[in-house]
C-alpha cells in the first residue's frame, strides 16, 4: 500500500509566494497529485490526532495554522522539502497510530526525515513504532515541562504514552533523555524511576544555564519529541497546559537546529499546539519558525560521526584511578574523540559484543561535550559515560 493512501491535501489556502519562500518550491501534496519524493531529505506529514489528549483537544487543528506561517519563510538552499499532507484520522487513536507508524516507516526507509506536525503528544509512541522495522534500538528524547509517565493502569494518553514506550515487547528503546523539566510539576518518584533505568533527565534551570550543553543531549537522539508547552506561556501561549514558566522561544528554536545538525536525528515531531488557544497566530509562527531552524541545522550536517576513526579526528585518552566494579583493582581509560570538522566530542563506551547486545554497537560512541573531557581529566566519571557503560554491560 502506498502512503499516499493514508493522507490527504491540507486545507491551507493557496497563496502566491515570493520566489525565496518555502510556499513557492516545496513539494506539496495537492488536488493536482502527490509530491515525486525522489531526492527529498525532509518531508512534514499533520496529524491532526488529539482524541487522547488530556484537555487539550483543539490541537487537532495546528497542522494547517504551522503551515500558513512556515510557508511565508525563507527556502534553504540545499533542503528539498516536502508536504505530504494530513493523515487521515482512524476510527480509533489506534488506527492513527497504525497509519503514523506506517507512514513514518516508509520516509525512513527512504532516508527522509518526517517532521510531524501534531497533535497531541501521545503520537510520539506511533512514531516510535515506526523503527520496528529498521530492527535497530533507538534514542528517544522529549522535551517538556513534565514527565509523562502516567499511570501504569491507565490506557495510553497524552499524559501516559512514555509509560507505554518503556513498557513495549519491542523492547527498541536503548535511552530515554526528558530535558526541560520543572521539578514543580514532576512527582519525584518519576525521576528516581528513570534514573534507576539509567535514562537522563534534565531540569529546565541545567539547560538554560548553558544552552550547549543541549547539544550532545540532542545528538544522541533518533526521535525527538517537543510538547509546545515546555516553552513559557509569554512566547507561546496555545496550549491548555501552558504555564509562566520555560524555554524562551530562542532557545526552543536553538535545540531544534541542534537536532537539525545531529547526524543521527532521523525524525521529529512538534506537539500540543492548540491554535483556539493562540494570540494573533503567535504560537504557530513560533512552531514554524522552530522547523525553519531545524530544517537550518539539516542543511549544516557534516556528517563527522566517528564511524571510522581517521585523519579527521583527535583522540584522547584519559586514565581514571578509581574502578568500575567491585574487586577490580586497576582504574579505567576514557577515550575521547572531538571532530576537527565541527568540534564537536564522543566518548567510546567499551562493551562486549554478543548476539543479544549487537543491536546496542551504534550506542557506544556517546556524544558529549568539551566539558566531560575536562571532568574526566579532574579523575572524575562523567554521568554520560557511567549511564550508558551499565546499559551496555
Amino acid at each position: 500500500m502506498e502512503i499516499e493512501s493514508y493522507l490527504i491535501p491540507s486545507d491551507i489556502e493557496v497563496q502566491s509566494y515570493e520566489l525565496y519562500q518555502w510556499g513557492s518550491s516545496i513539494r506539496k501534496y495537492s488536488t493536482s497529485g502527490f509530491p515525486d519524493l525522489d531526492g527529498v531529505k525532509t518531508a512534514i506529514v499533520g496529524v491532526g490526532e488529539s482524541r487522547n489528549s488530556t484537555d487539550n483537544e483543539g490541537c487537532s487543528n495546528a497542522p494547517d495554522k504551522v503551515r500558513e506561517y512556515l510557508y511565508k519563510l525563507s527556502a534553504i538552499p540545499g533542503i528539498s522539502l516536502a508536504d505530504i499532507g494530513n493523515l487521515r484520522l482512524g476510527k480509533t487513536p489506534s488506527d492513527t497510530y497504525h497509519a503514523v507508524q506506517f507512514v513514518c516507516s516508509e520516509l525512513l526507509g527512504k532516508n527522509i526525515i518526517p517532521i510531524i506536525i501534531g497533535g497531541s503528544q501521545d503520537l510520539t509512541y506511533a512514531n516510535y513504532l515506526a523503527y520496528q522495522k529498521l530492527q535497530q534500538s533507538i534514542n528517544l528524547i522529549c522535551i517538556d515541562r513534565k514527565i509523562d509517565l502516567g499511570d501504569s493502569e491507565e490506557n495510553i494518553d497524552s499524559n501516559s504514552y512514555l509509560h507505554t514506550i518503556i513498557q513495549h515487547p519491542s523492547a527498541l528503546l536503548f535511552n530515554l533523555s526528558l530535558a526541560g523539566y520543572q521539578s514543580y510539576f514532576v512527582n519525584e518518584t518519576e525521576i528516581e524511576t528513570l534514573k534507576k533505568m539509567y535514562f537522563d533527565v534534565y531540569r529546565l534551570g541545567h539547560i538554560q544555564s548553558k544552552m550547549e550543553e543541549a547539544e550532545p543531549i540532542v545528538r544522541s537522539a533518533d526521535i525527538l519529541s517537543f510538547d509546545i508547552s515546555a516553552i513559557r506561556q509569554s512566547d507561546a501561549p496555545a496550549s491548555a497546559n501552558v504555564t509562566p514558566n520555560g524555554l524562551y522561544g530562542e532557545e526552543a528554536c536553538q535545540i531544534m537546529r541542534y537536532a537539525g545538525m545531529s547526524d543521527k536525528l532521523s525524525s521529529v515531531g512538534i506537539y500540543e499546539l492548540n491554535p483556539e488557544l493562540d494570540n494573533r497566530g503567535q504560537t504557530a509562527h513560533l512552531a514554524a519558525q522552530m522547523i525553519w531552524y531545524f530544517l537550518e541545522g539539516v542543511s549544516n550536517r557534516k556528517n563527522d560521526f566517528p564511524v571510522i576513526v581517521g585523519k579527521d579526528y583527535m583522540k584522547y585518552r584519559v586514565a581514571i584511578p578509581q574502578p568500575l566494579t567491585k574487586g577490580q583493582a586497576d582504574g579505567h581509560e576514557l577515550v575521547f574523540y572531538k571532530s576537527l570538522k565541527t568540534d564537536r566530542w564522543w566518548m567510546e563506551v567499551p562493551f562486549k559484543v554478543d548476539d543479544d547486545k549487537s543491536k546496542f554497537e551504534r550506542h557506544h560512541l556517546v556524544p558529549c561535550s568539551y566539558d566531560d573531557y575536562l571532568l574526566a581529566c579532574s579523575e572524575e566519571m562523567p554521568d554520560r559515560w557511567w549511564q550508558a557503560y551499565q546499559k551496555l554491560n
